[in-house]
């Protein structure tokens, strides 16, 4: 790649140096910059965070985003994402 030397200026992760150095497309599916982006709240999802929140945002002596998190049916959401969601709703 003639052109390699223009990418050299700007900040990369280790995902995609080791892209430019194996080849472009070289890295499988989920790995690095190739992961897919999380996947949008449906209505039901956010429904059903809601009342899970209201139900268990009582309880003393507990984490309820872990609580919440033990209730909260598939797609298996991470702490992070559930905290995100109720911080916007």
């Amino acid at each position: 790649n003639k052109k390699a030397f223009v990418e050299l200026l700007f900040w990369k992760s280790p995902a995609a140096a080791c892209e430019m150095t194996k080849g472009y497309s070289s890295l499988q599916e989920g790995e690095g910059t190739t992961r897919g982006r999380v996947p949008p709240w449906t209505p039901q999802e956010e429904q059903e965070l809601r009342e899970l929140y209201w139900k268990y945002k009582e309880v003393e002596g507990g984490d309820i985003i872990a609580t919440i998190l033990a209730h909260l049916g598939p797609p298996g959401r991470t702490r992070r994402q559930v905290v995100k969601q109720l911080v916007r709703m």
